[in-house]
Order: structure tokens, then sequence, then C-alpha cells
């Protein structure tokens, strides 16, 4: 079967199109909401030439592509009518908590990954760069390349509303508005006065000397601009709902806009930097107790947040640390779980015979040293148990061993063994042998505990193995 007839089938395979409710994309994964899963027929869909995998996980259909999913889901998409995409669906249950947190985050954080890692990418080797005085920190050059690397986390809530308009299914530019309202210079100035202590610098600003609209510094924040947004898609259903259809194209955006962008300003923007502080509040007392101890709580639970797919819950948090301290202790260790799972990918690749495995196996580990591990859990540790003990072990001590040296990051870039000169500096000799620990261990333990007769399932199929020479 043909790439795109593979693609086209995935509709079919899940449903049909009245049975898609959400369809959205992260980094390597296709992710649907359908209205009744019972309907998917997983098998095929694993059969399906450049499918690596498919699972069901928080309420969620993933189905695991690779790099190219963007390519898969920009076919399924336009073969999709908007009008199959159902926007409510009574019959349906109502997912929990965790379901619509993980949909949340997952579909607002996947599209912009691109973004923010390569800016990310562009700090770190600045902060290379300087550390190693290559250039001065003071040059015109270090100033082009920051405001480079810097805007999109500055402006991030933009791209922030951009993308949460999509998960939440209202107007995109309604949404980027209220983000402006928190962009606003007159309320960054006014945080700027109250954090240096300028006479006169007040804590709140009143509407209509009734209404406190805290003042905070929103750039780069996260939390706050995706519930506004999500605030703003009620706001606007009830305000569209309400107002006779002659007066709609005014005033509904009208309306829209400064009860959700009051809202904003004066509840959930504060609320979720508060809440926001909490999460980073809630891993900075982990590594208060021990940094080794919370090195090897994350690095053990990271091979498994991949694998089930919850892995982008950790992405606001390192956000919110890049915004409140500068720096980052998780996306180190995040770095160390992807090196474990490509070090136990290359053991594997020993153990198996013939050629067609061997070309699965290297493919899933070059990969997973390039920061894309689902080639690697999903076509090959899933189906070695005891290698996947051998990477979360492996992960858990080197995660362990980096925070030791309080190993720590300036900017979000991917966890790709081409992100060593984002770390550049003084802890780059200890990047560098977390890095060999992970790789070395987790290969050494793969290799001494998985025997031919531990693999859980038959040889890979074929169908999955052509799917990886594009990788």
């Amino acid at each position: 079967m043909a790439k795109t007839e593979s693609m086209q089938a995935i509709i079919q395979l899940v449903g049909g199109p009245e049975n898609i409710n959400k369809v959205w994309h992260c980094m390597t994964r296709l992710r649907f909401d359908l209205i009744d899963e019972n309907k998917v027929a997983w098998q095929e869909i694993k059969n399906l030439p450049g499918v690596l995998g498919a699972q069901s996980q928080s309420g969620q259909v993933q189905i695991i592509i690779g790099p190219k999913v963007n390519e898969w889901y920009q076919v399924i998409i336009d073969n999709l009518s908007p009008v199959t995409v159902t926007a409510t669906d009574t019959s349906r249950p109502r997912k929990g908590l965790i379901s619509l947190f993980m949909d949340t985050v997952s579909g607002v954080f996947g599209p912009i990954v691109p973004a923010i890692a390569g800016a990310g990418m562009i700090k770190g080797l600045l902060a290379g760069l300087i550390a190693l005085k290559i250039i001065s920190a003071k040059s015109d050059t270090v100033m082009v390349i920051d405001l480079i690397a810097s805007g999109v986390f500055y402006f991030l809530p933009f791209f922030l509303a951009v993308s949460a308009a999509k998960i939440f299914k209202t107007n995109e530019y309604l949404a980027a508005a209220v983000a402006a309202c928190l962009m606003y210079p007159t309320l960054i100035d006014a945080a700027k006065a109250l954090a240096t202590h300028t006479p006169g610098a007040a804590s709140a600003i009143y509407f209509m000397d009734v209404i406190p609209v805290s003042v905070f510094n929103y750039s780069a924040s996260v939390i706050p601009v995706i519930f506004s947004v999500l605030a703003l898609s009620y706001i606007h259903r009830w305000v569209d709902k309400i107002m006779p259809d002659v007066l709609k194209t005014v005033f509904t955006p009208t309306l829209t806009l400064f009860i959700a962008a009051l809202v904003s300003l004066s509840v959930i923007g504060p609320a979720g930097i508060y809440l926001g502080k909490l999460l980073a509040f809630f891993i900075q007392g982990m590594f208060d107790i021990s940094s080794v101890f919370a090195g090897f709580v994350v690095g053990a639970i990271r091979p498994v947040a991949i694998l089930t797919g919850m892995h982008h819950a950790m992405t606001p948090i390192a956000l919110q640390n890049f915004t409140d301290q500068g720096w980052d202790m998780l996306m180190p260790m995040m770095f160390m779980a992807n090196m474990a799972i490509a070090g136990s990918t290359f053991a594997i690749y020993f153990h198996v015979k013939t050629r067609e495995e061997k070309t699965l196996v290297l493919s899933a580990a070059v990969s997973g040293l390039l920061g894309i591990t689902e080639p690697a859990l999903f076509g090959v540790l899933t189906r070695y148990k005891k290698a996947f003990i051998a990477t979360t072990i492996s992960s858990s001590i080197a995660s362990a061993f980096i925070a030791f040296f309080g190993v720590r990051l300036y900017g979000y870039i991917l966890s790709s063994i081409f992100s060593l000169p984002a770390y550049i500096g003084p802890y780059f000799i200890y990047i560098l042998m977390g890095v060999t620990l992970a790789l070395v261990l987790s290969f050494t333990l793969t290799w001494m505990l998985v025997v031919r007769g531990d693999r859980i399932t038959e040889s890979p199929n074929p169908k999955i193995i052509a799917s990886q020479d594009s990788h």
C-alpha cells in the first residue's frame, strides 16, 4: 500500500470521519479524540506502512508516526470535511481531568515545539560561545543573536494563544488579542517597576476603582494564556448565542474580547501565574530535599512518560523554570533518558540476526540519539521487557548523576546529541560524563540482561521495518 493510501486509510480505520471529534499532532504522533474508540481497527492500523505503533492513552487514540507526522496530518486534514468534525456530542462519556489536561498540553505544545526548540538551541549555542570567549558578551553580534533566540520566548503567549485556539475551537485572532492584552507594555512596565522597587510602583491597577488587575510580567508565561484562551472559547460561544443575528458581526467580537480580556487580567492571569509557580515549586521541593533523589525519580518516570504520551506534562514546568530562574534542571534529565533509550537500542542491534531486524534497530537507535525516541521505544524496546528495565535504570542513574553536580540548562532545546554545544560552560564536563554514563550503562545492562528468548513478540512487522527507511 502506498504511503498516501496509508494516510487516507487511517481515517476509516479509526471509525470514519463521523467518528472523529478532533485530530491534532505532536512531534511524532497523530492524536485523535474519537466519539467511540470501539470502532478503532487497532491491528490494521499497526500494519500500515509507516506506522510505528498505536495505543489508547488518557482518552486519546495515539498513532506513532515519527518525524514525518506533519505530512500525515496534512493529508488527513485534507481528507476531512469540516462538517465531519463534531463540536460536541452528549452521548460521549465525559473525560477525566487527567485526560483533558493531557489533551490540552500535547495539543498546544506539539505544533510550536519546532519554534521553541530552534530558538532554544540558538540560545544555548550563544551561551556556549560566550563561555568559551569566542565572542564578547557586549558585542553587537551577541545582541543580534540574542534577539533572534529570545524573541520566541518573550512572545511565547502569542504562540500559545494561536495553538490553544485551535485546540479549544475558538477564533485564533481573538485569542491573540487576549494575549496582546497580557503582553501590553503598560502592564509589563508596571511589573518591571514593581520588581525593581521603583518609588510609586503599585502591585495592582483598578478597573472602575473596583476590579483589581494584578501587575505581572506575562512575557514567556505559559499557564495564564492557555487558561485565558479556554475561557475565551466559552465566552465567545455564550456571547454569540445571545447576540441577535443583525448585531453579531460587530458586537460579538467586541463583547467577547472585552469580557475575556477583563477576566484574564483580573482572575485567570494571576491564578495562572501562581499555579505555574506552584508546579515549579513542587519540582524544586524535590531538588531541595535531595537533588540526587529528584534526578532518580525524574529519570525513572521519563521513559514510561514517553511511552504513554504523557511526557509533554513536563514542558510547562521547564518553561516556567526558565521564566522564573533563567535555567532548568529537568531538561538535562530528559536528555539522559533519551541517551539511555538509544544505548539500549544499540545493544539490541547485536542481539538480532536478520538484516531486516538490524535495519529497524539501527534506524531506531540513531533516531534516539537525535532526540526522537518513539521508534526505539515502540519498534524495539517494548518487545524486550528486560531492555526497557535496563533503560529505566540507566536513565535514573544518569539523571541522578548530573543532578548531583547541579547540571542546568539556560534555554529550551530538543534532547538530542546535537544539543551538547548548548551546555558549553561550567557544567559541560558533567553533561558529557552523564551522556557517556547513560549510553554505556544502558548498552551494558541491556547486553547482559537480554537473551533471544526474552523477546515478547515475534520478529517485527516487515511493514514497520519499511517505514524506518525515511527516518
